[in-house]
């Protein structure tokens, strides 16, 4: 067995490849992280000071665009600060206080998905009783455990992480990552797997389903209602399927890189893929949703002007 060792510092090794061009990207990157930011906060202003937006959907929506914010924040900050040093190590704590807060974000975005995707299903199949069931009540409820159950479910991995002993302390990834450092263990680690597993299935699984079961219900109401019900389903639900769609590539990407030897592959090309799911999802949202929705569109362009 290779000596043991609890160790108080990473290094991130992905970072030797960009010594070049540290300039250009932190260039880049600060763009990506100023436009998220502004694009973010417009929408969710935007929301807030326009009364007639106050509905379950734009509540929605906005927890949505709160947690692009809060996701973008645990990368981006970081990211810049280690593209101009040329140390890459990082504290232990702070390591599992980035990987905390990266795997809630995935995790809150699927719930708010599947928040709103129930949102559409009442609107489009139970339009009469779309006010009865989407109270502010109800919608406060779901937001807050969206946001809670997501924290307690991550917490638990990262706590058994925190407690192995490492033979190791090189993170080839320019973020924390947690599976990284599981790898990275001599002592047994089965518990970890396999609560790793399940945590992702049970994560995954549930908003999948009931994003699967409310547009199964949604595509038959449209085939059997009229032409103005189809075009509603397709004006509102777009946008999501969309984001859906956006964020399972991207979290496939970030699973498939880090499950299988990428060995064989460029760097900045795995470099790309880890970080698909959290440049790419927080930019496209506000895009989409500031495009396609109407009344956000209309409040925009009369706040612009």
């Amino acid at each position: 067995m290779k000596n043991s060792t609890q160790v108080l510092y990473f290094t991130l090794a992905a970072f030797t490849d960009v010594k070049l061009l540290k300039y250009f990207l932190f260039l880049v990157i600060l763009c990506f992280y100023l436009l998220i930011m502004c694009s973010n906060l417009l929408l969710i202003s935007v929301i807030c000071m326009n009364r007639s937006l106050h509905e379950p959907m734009y509540v929605l929506l906005c927890s949505l665009f709160v947690n692009e914010l809060y996701g973008s924040t645990a990368l981006f900050p970081f990211l810049l600060l280690q593209i101009l040093s040329d140390v890459h190590t990082v504290s232990a704590s702070f390591c599992f206080l980035q990987i905390f807060c990266l795997y809630t974000y995935v995790c809150i975005e699927f719930y708010n998905l599947a928040i709103m995707s129930y949102d559409r299903y009442v609107a489009i199949c139970l339009p009469l009783q779309y006010h009865t069931r989407m109270t502010a009540r109800k919608i406060s409820v779901l937001v807050c455990v969206s946001w809670v159950h997501p924290a307690v479910v991550c917490l638990i991995p990262i706590c058994l992480s925190a407690s192995l002993q490492l033979c190791g302390s090189v993170i080839n990834k320019i973020y924390c990552d947690n599976y990284a450092i599981v790898q990275l263990s001599c002592s047994d680690t089965t518990i970890n797997n396999i609560y790793g597993l399940v945590a992702t299935f049970v994560v995954v699984s549930f908003p999948v389903s009931l994003i699967c079961y409310t547009y199964v219900s949604i595509l038959q109401v449209c085939f059997s209602g009229s032409r103005q019900t189809r075009q509603k389903a397709v004006s509102t639900c777009t946008p999501h399927l969309a984001s859906l769609l956006n964020l399972s590539c991207g979290c496939f990407f970030e699973i498939f890189q880090s499950r299988f030897d990428m060995t064989h592959v460029p760097n900045t090309f795995r470099v790309f893929l880890s970080l698909y799911w959290l440049v790419c999802q927080p930019l496209f949202n506000p895009v989409m949703y500031g495009l396609k929705v109407s009344h956000i569109r209309k409040f925009l362009k009369k706040s612009l002007r």
